[in-house]
């Protein structure tokens, strides 16, 4: 069951609800995320002290994943993962988005492999000397 605010509140501070929610660890990644630009309520940048409403969409980008998320909840008081994701619902099409992003990334790394070993004496001072090349 979420942790609802009481009926007299009908609305809580954005980055208040997004720390409750679990998509930023602090308060203070929420306030940041939110001052640069990276969380939207209805297609609009806010302000920290934004009130967020029940039905409210926001649209949260964190690293390289976006959700698009419709609030369900308020809640204030950061518990456990199962809880905090009875605050919102995410599309289907941002889980699909955010999915297929995953993937591309995998494919992308799934090319390189790094060595067994460390290098060697030798190899060493052949990595040292490309690293002086790339100085000048």
């Amino acid at each position: 069951m979420p942790m609802q605010m009481p009926e007299e509140a009908a609305s809580v501070r954005l980055d208040l609800w997004l720390w409750a929610a679990r998509f930023f660890k602090t308060r203070a990644l929420a306030k940041h995320a939110i001052d640069t630009g990276k969380v939207e309520i209805g297609g609009q940048r806010a302000k920290p002290a934004r009130g967020v409403r029940v039905g409210d969409a926001l649209q949260v980008t964190r690293l390289e994943e976006r959700f698009e998320v419709e609030v369900l909840a308020l809640g204030t008081v950061r518990g456990p993962a199962s809880v905090a994701q009875t605050l919102y619902r995410e599309s289907d099409a941002s889980k699909q988005a955010r999915e297929q992003a995953r993937a591309q990334r995998a494919a992308e790394r799934a090319g390189y492999h790094p060595p067994d070993t460390k290098p060697d004496k030798r190899a060493r001072r052949l990595i040292r000397a490309l690293g002086d090349i790339d100085a000048l």
